[in-house]
């Protein structure tokens, strides 16, 4: 029998040695991490996305706490105090004091006519619009996965159907009918001679926005369903018996949250601006209700004389919807990062 050589004696002790002791933990890298937590990852590494998203939630905690803060503040967006004081408001009806009668009682100053405090008129404002963009977003939302997952995945004249539909209503000026079916919805609940409650125009408007608003991405999933259904994994779970609900729910749904995200967050500016304009243009809420649209439009009257009225609302609704803009920008970029430029 011939003994091992020296290298080969060696090579054994160096095996004894490391056998069982424990390798060291290897460094985690992507692999087993969810597309979730990478999305969430590549978001915090933007740091245009994370300034956005700070703007956003700002905006929207000051809309929740509006009348905590006016509470605090120790005024309110209805009473008239350039009525009842006579400090406030010169005989043009204008403030008195420079730059719109900012000072430490009113910060944001007075406004021209009525002299209601700026400050928590615009609080109230941005909770209203914010209110009626988030609640038609959600609903655009819902339509819009409901009838595109259906049509997608039904197809046929099913398809074909709702393919007319959704190209007849991308195909109208969605303002001008805004503008024109707004007030046919009121007068079905109101009378002419009555006036309109806040709840109702409040409702009316969202209900008008969502029946022309869920078009667009309800187009974008149906086309995102009809590619998914020819998929290898689709076709398993048709071969295994799986029922269309859990096909959509299990299968189809999961491969469809990404471009769902990114068009809700770049619908509810878009709803933003809308609800605004129509209320500038005299559709939708209107005097006493404080809104961004009626602010700017009350503004306009008076921007030759004091501009400040007009400054605040402005440039808040411009950099809400510029922050939000970029957040939708953002969170595409995180969860395709292919689309990033």
């Amino acid at each position: 029998m011939t003994s091992p050589t020296p290298a080969a004696t060696a090579t054994l002790e160096v095996t004894d040695k490391t056998e069982g002791t424990p390798s060291p933990p290897k460094k985690q890298g992507s692999e087993g991490r969810s597309p979730g937590r990478l999305a969430w990852i590549r978001f915090k590494r933007d740091k245009t996305g994370v300034i956005a998203a700070c703007v956003v939630i700002f905006f929207f905690v000051i809309a929740i706490c509006a009348p905590l803060v006016a509470k605090l503040y120790g005024k309110d967006p209805y009473t008239t105090y350039g009525q009842d004081r006579p400090d406030l408001l010169n005989e043009f009806s204008l403030p008195i004091k420079p730059n719109g009668g900012i000072d430490s009682e009113f910060w944001f100053g007075v406004e021209p006519g009525l002299g209601r405090d700026v400050f928590t008129y615009l609080l109230y404002g941005i909770r209203n619009s914010l209110m009626i963009a988030a609640a038609t977003t959600l609903l655009v939302t819902f339509f819009g996965i409901v009838i595109g997952v259906t049509a997608g995945y039904l197809g046929g004249k099913t398809d074909y159907f709702i393919g007319r539909v959704i190209d007849i209503l991308l195909a109208f000026p969605s303002t001008l009918f805004f503008i024109a079916f707004w007030p046919v919805m009121i007068s079905i609940f109101v009378a002419p001679d009555e006036n309109t409650p806040a709840w109702l125009t409040v409702t009316s408007l969202i209900a008008v926005m969502t029946a022309f608003g869920w078009a667009s991405i309800a187009r974008l999933l149906r086309g995102e369903v009809l590619a998914l259904r020819e998929r290898e994994f689709v076709e398993a779970a048709k071969v295994t018996g799986a029922s269309p609900a859990r096909i959509i729910f299990k299968e189809l749904l999961p491969n469809l949250w990404t471009p769902i995200l990114i068009q809700s967050t770049l619908a509810l500016p878009a709803f933003v601006t809308a609800e605004a304009g129509l209320a500038y243009l005299g559709v939708g809420l209107s005097e006493p209700t404080p809104d961004w649209g009626v602010m700017i439009q009350n503004g306009s009257k008076y921007y030759q004389d004091d501009i400040t009225f007009m400054l605040f609302p402005g440039l808040a609704m411009v950099i809400f919807v510029v922050a939000f803009n970029l957040l939708g920008d953002s969170v595409r970029d995180a969860l395709d990062p292919k689309t990033k430029r």
